[in-house]
């Protein structure tokens, strides 16, 4: 039987399912061999000759595929149809080659399909060819110049920068590209400006939003309303005069679907949708693939097969109907500069089959796969049709202009399945207007905005009055800063990686694993934040070795190697011009001394280390005694600043955050220790001494917050060394339980609380307080009482909604109820919730008023009511639902 070879148990066992006991299939589980981590596994003196081991872990793999071949005389390499697979390929050939398992009379040959089908896999085993060389050579200078980088940067850095882990070719780069952001975010000063809206009515009672656009007859730019003084007279302006609908224009506007996914795009749309790593998107599409219900998911192309277009058509006539289908299939030309190999999109290798007919187990596989099969569909959709509106209001004398903006959906087309989510919000100009006619007056709505100016007043700000109102409270000025750029998350740092052509789809998720497997980079409610360790590195590259993280140089050389692959250009002679100029910077590198680099290194981190004080004095002279100059300094857990006078002077801080602006205080002295106030990347805290090679980590505490505000007392203005202390002694022990374990106190995130784990128990429960004063003051019998009551109902804390009406039955059968809610009164009809109008009373509603609002609810959700004959399946499309809206509101809250 011939021996075909694949890289995974889970491919071989689908394929062996397709070819019959007529094959033998065996996996190689991924890479036999690889460079061994010593020097000289790449010759730089024997024109890069490279030396290949095959890993323990394989050895066994090897020899079971020899043994297949003792019997048989025909050996077909399947493995993945990349560059990767090529590899893994001429591995196999070589290993079972030096083995002497493959003879001059075997046959080799090497097969690939794009998606694990029986006719895909069929139609590949009459079609087999030899090993693609130039691929395998493009591989070979893409493992060489990684090793090269790698091997003889990463030493350097141990050497000169302690605690530094690693360089790499793709890696470095990457990094420099979070740490950059965050030098931008650092050096960012936010400007101040105003916005000026109305809440208008026609003359038919249905009310709409129009903002400010033009004052004095002048148009308003972004920045004109520049303070609340301003603010107050546009308010001013537009409340004493009377206004009238100017114009409406009315325009027809078109959206087509996006193009179906490649690897980088699925990488971002499921961090977007679902918040899912690289990593883990790569994971779950790699088990889609095997399972045969997805085409191979590394591909940098975008185009799709015919009979898929086809099938694709077919589908969305079947299910949706034939206006949703375009006259002639849409076309998609590929926009990466080099396109790696000619495979298709990432797509469903069955039209027909949606997430809940295949019926998959595993969240992440389910989510993915709906993902991909509704994009796929979308893109051979018809466009969305819509009707935008603006309309323009003035008043008589022409000294002020508003314009209200909204957007009807005349057609939804594509957007019947699928809409791409978004990195950043976006104005939100999608609201349906009312009827308004030109020429009739618009008249204020008196008292609408009244509950939006208290809020923004209660949510404050640290930099003047947040908001201005009309007397008649129509008429709202809110105060706005410009934002830095954001922060990364993995999606938004894919879509950088794929402009700036560094990388390739294959190794966008493993390198943003390694740095943060590195330690450079953290992970936080999705964004990447550098680390110190990070900086250090990143400042370090671009001050020895900037021409190797240029992000421009990095593209070049990924073309090149693009260009070996296309058998264009020779992988030894682009090795040698590499290892030419590299080898020099190393050498010039190797020769400093660690004071030297660290003086290079705190010169170009100046800015961020010192910036200037408040009171004008010198940033460099050290805040606790005074006369030593601060000075960067590393250690093996990452760079910091500290005082040029140690021993004798204790003082460090972290190289970015904790005190860098020099908000520090001294409140005093306790049995012996120093009690300071820092400022902190988290926001301002207290602690006891500083820290020392004894004691890495003193004793810290944060200031108590509730809503983003300081509470009463509790501000860095008000803090004495009296509340330090009383915050230092968190956590408090309140004492023993009655059933064992320590009861205790503290303050966290979401403010105080008390812990206690029972001996039987395997998890700790937490009992949020309501007061903050209670942390400090609670007792073991009202401990006890609350620890018991969440025992016994120990959901999130969620209380039972509180039923204020009775409304009697639906005409379809089933209770309707007016219920409390924790965001206000809502209507309750089986698994329909439908909030009630801000100005409708739960002691006024009709039942006509429940019945159009449950019936407008209902409508919105037809999803939800088409769901699902079984129960598994009903509790699949829940949770992809409430899902989304969580995705979309991180964007829109970041």
């Amino acid at each position: 039987m011939p021996v075909v070879v694949v890289e995974s148990p889970a491919k071989a066992k689908t394929i062996n399912k397709y070819l019959g006991s007529d094959y033998t299939v065996l996996a190689s589980y991924g890479h036999v061999r690889d460079l061994p981590p010593k020097d000289g596994s790449v010759d730089t003196e024997h024109d890069f000759e490279m030396t290949w081991e095959v890993a323990n872990d394989s050895r066994k793999h090897v020899a079971a595929i020899a043994e297949a071949l003792k019997t048989d005389d025909k050996l077909i390499l399947a493995t993945d149809p990349d560059r990767e697979g090529e590899a893994i390929s001429w591995h196999l050939k070589e290993a079972l080659t030096k083995r002497r398992s493959i003879k001059k009379t075997t046959e080799v040959s090497r097969v690939t399909f794009n998606a694990i089908t029986k006719a895909a896999v069929t139609e590949a085993m009459k079609n087999p060819r030899d090993i693609d060389a130039p691929l395998v050579e493009a591989y070979l200078a893409r493992r060489a110049l990684d090793y090269l980088v790698g091997f003889n940067l990463s030493p350097v850095l141990w050497r000169k920068l302690p605690g530094a882990r690693s360089a790499g070719r793709v890696q470095s780069v990457c990094l420099r590209l979070i740490v950059e952001r965050e030098m931008e975010i650092e050096a960012f000063n936010p400007r101040e400006y105003w916005q000026v809206k109305a809440q208008l009515a026609t003359p038919r009672g249905q009310t709409f939003e129009a903002r400010l656009v033009s004052l004095a007859g002048k148009k308003l730019d972004r920045y004109d309303l520049e303070n609340a003084t301003q603010a107050e007279m546009a308010v001013d302006a537009v409340a004493k005069r009377s206004l009238k609908v100017l114009s409406v224009e009315a325009k027809p506007a078109s959206r087509n679907p996006s193009a179906p996914f490649m690897t980088s795009t699925l990488q971002q749309e499921a961090s977007r949708k679902f918040g899912m790593g690289a990593k883990a998107a790569m994971n779950a599409a790699q088990r889609l693939y095997e399972a045969g219900h997805i085409t191979y998911m590394r591909t940098d192309g975008i185009d799709m097969a015919p009979e898929a277009v086809s099938a694709c058509r077919d589908a969305i006539a079947e299910r949706y109907g034939k206006d949703y289908v375009p006259s002639s299939p849409r076309v998609y030309k590929n926009k990466a500069k080099n396109a790696q190999e000619a495979h298709e999109c990432i797509r469903p290798t069955d039209m027909t089959k949606d997430a809940e007919s295949l019926r998959l187990s595993e969240s992440d596989q389910r989510k993915l796969y709906d993902l991909i099969w509704k994009r796929t569909l979308a893109c051979q959709m018809e466009a969305a049709r819509l009707e935008r509106t603006t309309v323009e209001i003035g008043s008589d004398d022409g000294q002020v202009g508003l314009r209200a903006t909204g957007q009807v959906v005349l057609f939804d087309g594509f957007l019947k399945v699928y809409e791409e989510g978004r990195d950043e919000p976006v104005e939100d100009d999608d609201k349906r207007l009312p009827q308004i006619m030109q020429g009739e007056p618009a008249k204020f709505d008196a008292g609408a905005l009244k509950s939006e100016h208290a809020k923004a007043m209660e949510k404050g700000t640290d930099r003047g009055l947040p908001a201005v109102l009309s007397g008649d409270g129509a008429t709202l000025g809110t105060q706005s800063f410009t934002n830095p750029p954001p922060r990364y998350t993995e999606a938004t740092l894919v879509k950088k990686m794929e402009e700036l052509g560094i990388g390739r789809p294959s190794t966008y998720a493993s390198v943003i694993t390694t740095i943060q497997d590195r330690e450079y980079v953290r992970k936080e409610q999705n964004r990447l934040f550098p680390e110190d360790k990070g900086r250090i590195v990143t400042i370090f590259l671009l001050n020895f070795f900037k021409r190797y993280v240029e992000y421009d140089f990095t593209a070049a050389l990924e073309d090149e190697l693009d260009q070996v692959s296309a058998g264009a250009e020779d992988y030894k002679e682009l090795l040698a011009k590499f290892w030419r100029d590299f080898s020099a910077a190393i050498a010039e590198t190797s020769d400093l001394r660690i004071s030297e680099v660290l003086d290079v290194l705190d010169e170009a981190l100046a800015p961020q280390l010192y910036p200037p004080r408040e009171d004008g004095s010198d940033p460099r002279i050290c805040p606790k005694c005074g006369q030593g100059r601060l000075h960067l300094k590393t250690s093996r857990t990452g760079g910091f600043v500290g005082c040029g006078n140690y021993p004798e002077c204790t003082y460090t801080r972290p190289i970015a955050g904790e005190g860098a602006e020099g908000e520090e205080r001294l409140l005093g002295e306790d049995q012996g220790d120093e009690i300071w106030l820092k400022a902190g990347r988290f926001g301002p805290y207290v602690q006891r001494g500083e820290p020392t090679p004894e004691n890495k980590k003193p004793p810290r505490a944060s200031l108590p917050k509730k809503g983003g505000q300081f509470l009463p007392g509790w501000d860095p203005a008000d803090m004495t060394l009296e509340k330090a202390l009383t915050l230092l002694t968190m956590p408090r022990e309140v004492g023993m339980h009655p059933d064992g374990g320590v009861v205790s106190a503290n303050l966290g995130r979401f403010g105080p609380y008390i812990m206690h784990q029972l001996p039987d128990e395997e998890k700790p429960v937490y009992v949020n307080l309501k007061e903050f004063q209670e942390v400090f003051e609670i007792g073991m019998n009202h401990a006890v009482e609350l620890l018991a009551q969440k025992r016994a109902n120990p959901g999130r804390g969620r209380q039972t909604a509180k039923a204020l009406r009775d409304m009697g039955e639906h005409p379809d059968g089933g209770k309707i109820s007016i219920m409390e809610g924790r965001y206000g009164p809502y209507v309750k009809w089986e698994k329909v919730n439908a909030t009630l109008p801000k100005d409708v009373e739960p002691a006024d509603v009709t039942m006509e008023t429940v019945l159009e609002l449950i019936a407008a609810k209902a409508k919105k959700k037809p999803a939800k009511k088409a769901a699902a004959k079984s129960t598994a399946t009903k509790s699949t499309t829940k949770k992809t639902a409430a899902k989304k809206p969580a995705a979309k509101k991180a964007a829109k809250k970041d």
